[in-house]
């Protein structure tokens, strides 16, 4: 099992606690550069870490808001590529359908894989529903957006016999011939996040890794979709390394201070959403099914987000949503090395079997002491664990081919 540690790099100091938005429309005089600055030294520092206790690395971005200072996740990669020495780099992601020029999209992503010499894996999302009016595109065409890119750019990457032209709905090009070409070939690995059927569906045929983010115990719905897909698709079970889940971290020596690391850390789930309510679903992001099945159960009040636990019962995570509660979810991993290993383990199990575990071991103030201790206990108590785990893991005979 591959662990890759993350952080959404929060400028936590302009989180007030009556703020009304801390996306796009919060003034920028709330930061402060010389702040921000011995910010992002010290998550390069605890990303360079990562490195060196075995960690593999991820890294988004988003824009005009205080709760992520990665406004472009190509940079703080090629920072990495170049400073870090073993792990795997990962973007997850770079959110195609907001960006303009998919070409030169493709022209720095091969930049970062040739100067990590072949370390690099380039993961596309859609992007948070906040964002379109950023990027100036109509919400509804966000995935045809997403699928011509994505298209594009592996086309770009492993082409090698001179300029192409592409002239597609949304993307027009006379003349493409990156330079370099990729260290990998034909392209890099290529990751997709999604928390639907129908996505999944869509990446499944690709043959891509489906990653998934805090949905906790609905994964095994999803990875089960994905999975038939993938058999009816390609022939053979889809293997443990097609599947990644995202969920928060904290790791203490007793049971006590993990759920205190855990529990600052969770002030991502509790912050990341607080933007103006224009710009919360903007017409034509979500499905008309998906906007039915959410009224439906704000209706039944049930609430606008719930996640299952692992017995089925519902928690709402608008209200009173405790680090406990998120840990029944699957949410958080959180206490003693010890009982961190348990409750992935137990996670893997349900989820039937994930090969890439994506953690966010800071988050929210956590400081850089308690971020560091975290991710060491991690890494000398955990880490070894699960990597025997995973190798003894028993596979389909297909999926073991």
């Amino acid at each position: 099992m591959r662990v890759f540690h993350f952080s959404e790099e929060p400028y936590p100091n302009a989180w007030a606690p009556n703020a009304e938005s801390l996306r796009i429309t919060l003034p920028n005089s709330e930061c402060d550069p010389q702040m921000a600055a011995d910010l992002y030294h010290r998550y390069l520092d605890e990303w360079q870490l990562a490195d060196e206790l075995g960690f593999d690395i991820m890294v988004n971005e988003h824009h005009e808001t205080a709760t992520c200072l990665t406004a472009s996740c190509h940079i703080i990669l090629a920072i990495l590529a170049r400073i870090t020495k073993r792990a795997r780099l990962l973007a997850l992601g770079v959110p195609l359908a907001n960006r303009m020029d998919p070409q030169r999209v493709a022209e720095e992503l091969s930049m970062i894989d040739v100067i990590s010499r072949g370390r690099f894996e380039m993961g596309f999302v859609k992007g948070v529903p906040f964002e379109p009016p950023v990027a100036n595109i109509n919400p509804a065409r966000m995935m045809d957006r997403l699928w011509e890119a994505h298209d594009f750019i592996l086309k770009a990457m492993s082409t090698h016999t001179g300029p192409f032209n592409w002239e597609g709905d949304h993307y027009h090009y006379r003349n493409v011939n990156i330079w370099p070409r990729p260290w990998q070939q034909p392209h890099p690995p290529v990751w997709i996040t999604a928390s639907s059927n129908s996505s999944a569906k869509a990446i499944a045929e690709r043959g891509h890794v489906l990653a998934t983010f805090l949905i906790g115990y609905k994964t095994r719905e999803l990875f089960d979709n994905y999975r038939e897909v993938y058999r009816n698709t390609h022939g053979k079970e889809a293997a443990p390394d097609r599947f990644a889940y995202l969920a928060l971290a904290g790791v203490g020596e007793t049971r006590e201070i993990g759920l205190r690391r855990a529990t600052e850390v969770k002030r991502y789930l509790d912050t990341t959403g607080i933007v103006y309510e224009p710009f919360r679903n903007p017409p034509g992001y979500s499905t008309v099914a998906d906007n039915v099945r959410v009224m439906r159960a704000i209706a039944s009040g049930k609430g606008a987000r719930v996640v299952p636990t692992k017995n089925g019962d519902l928690i709402d995570v608008t209200k009173d949503f405790t680090t406990e509660k998120a840990m029944e979810a699957g949410l958080v991993f959180a206490g003693t090395p010890d009982e961190v290993y348990e409750q992935i383990i137990d996670f893997d199990d349900h989820a039937g079997g994930l090969h890439n575990l994506l953690l966010m071991m800071q988050g929210g103030a956590l400081s850089h002491e308690d971020t560091c201790d975290s991710m060491r206990l991690f890494a000398e108590h955990v880490l070894p664990r699960l990597k025997e785990y995973s190798a003894n893991r028993k596979l389909p005979a297909a999926a073991a081919e």
